[in-house]
């Protein structure tokens, strides 16, 4: 596995073609990172294209705004009214043929998958025709082959016929190794990226404290993660009950992130163990630079993960992080550098590292300017998009660079 060097620049000698093959453009933390990465690829001399596989999604307007085309399939709102083995199965039949067309019109050098969905139907699309370059980009641990055994068993099919495997931490490449096909010398190591530069803009503390009815002298946690069951929600709330006596008075716990069902089951953990009055459940922002700069602790509880941008954003803030020891969490955080690496799943040992951060500014401090500069220095934005350069031209320089075919 291999993780390309910082490049001066990369500039193809002529526009290389690259096609990116996504479920979506809706709101996500890999539609967000694509979003952020291609235009500046763009800006870098590529010839850029978004192929979706099913409606261009709400953050399509951002590619299309920087003249990157965003294609959707026909019938994309028909083809997405309801989620019936059917349909599913029309669906895949039409986006295939259809992306088929797509790659013979387009001519790519590049075509790059995300997620598993589109791995599948992107990956041989640009077999059937003869796509050069074949990349796969495996954003998150591989929980989801148990619940779909027949997804499992077509990338195993197609890992052998990519040009390229690409995970964006250590963890989910070595899971990778492990995969039927998978050659490890094809392996890449490409992590993700944020721009400091938002966070340091960010409001007064102050005033968002008070848009958002926080006291001025409360102790404010916050997690940014939809309400998803592996997110670790209910072992936040369990283990912030264990411990409410002993928190400084007053503390808030800021909750961002959409409810994908769970809110009312976590309102009842809540109120159970009496801390509801603490907890502000604050659903999608648009600002939450701004309620980072207002918070003084960063937790991410979660049982899996691939490689979090939220990790990355709440150190860009200067907070120190509580995470939990998952896919790529302890890459991003040095445990007693830049916050806490705590296991999963585990109330008791949360509860302790949030008392021990609660009760030393001091280290607090040390914590958060640390995380800082790591992703200053490591993490960037501009350190990502140099990476996929080097990435992407080391496959156009090679001579003769067609992979294996069907």
């Amino acid at each position: 596995m291999t993780k390309p060097e910082t490049p001066t620049r990369c500039r193809p000698s002529s526009p290389a073609r690259l096609m990116v093959v996504i479920g979506s453009l809706n709101l996500g933390g890999t539609e967000r990172h694509v979003c952020q990465v291609l235009p500046r690829l763009q800006m870098h001399g590529f010839e850029v294209c978004v192929a979706t596989l099913t409606q261009k999604g709400e953050l399509a307007s951002t590619l299309e705004e920087h003249g990157i085309p965003v294609l959707e399939p026909p019938l994309a709102r028909w083809l997405t009214k309801d989620r019936s083995p059917w349909r599913r199965t029309v669906r895949l039949t039409v986006v295939l043929a259809w992306l088929w067309g797509v790659l013979r019109r387009r001519r790519p050098d590049i075509v790059h998958t995300f997620l598993p969905e589109a791995y599948v139907v992107g990956g041989l699309a640009s077999l059937l025709t003869g796509v050069p370059t074949r990349v796969m980009s495996r954003r998150g641990m591989n929980i989801y082959h148990k619940e779909r055994p027949a997804i499992a068993w077509l990338e195993g099919l197609i890992h052998p016929r990519m040009t390229a495997i690409v995970g964006n931490s250590r963890a989910v490449l070595r899971q990778l190794k492990q995969e039927k096909g998978v050659r490890p010398e094809r392996l890449h190591l490409l992590y993700n990226g944020i721009d400091p530069s938002q966070f340091a803009a960010a409001a007064p503390r102050e005033q968002t404290r008070e848009k958002l009815d926080v006291p001025r002298d409360a102790l404010a946690l916050v997690i940014v993660a939809n309400l998803i069951p592996y997110k670790g929600h209910a072992d936040l709330i369990e283990a912030l009950g264990k411990i409410t006596t002993r928190l400084p008075d007053p503390w808030r716990l800021l909750c961002v992130g959409r409810d994908d069902g769970m809110l009312r089951s976590l309102r009842s953990r809540m109120d159970t163990r009496g801390i509801g009055s603490n907890i502000l459940w604050l659903g999608s922002r648009s600002d939450v630079p701004d309620i980072l700069a207002a918070s003084d602790i960063g937790i991410l509880c979660s049982h899996q993960e691939g490689f979090s941008n939220a990790i990355l954003e709440g150190m860009a803030a200067g907070l120190p992080m509580i995470v939990t020891d998952v896919g790529g969490n302890a890459e991003a955080v040095a445990h007693g550098k830049t916050g806490l690496v705590v296991p999963a799943q585990a109330p008791n040992a949360l509860a302790a590292a949030i008392l021990e951060l609660s009760g030393d500014a001091g280290c607090r401090r040390a914590f958060g300017e640390a995380g800082r500069r790591r992703v200053v220095e490591q993490f960037s934005l501009d350190r990502c998009v140099r990476d996929y350069e080097q990435f992407y031209q080391m496959f156009l320089d090679r001579p003769g660079r067609a992979g294996d075919g069907l």
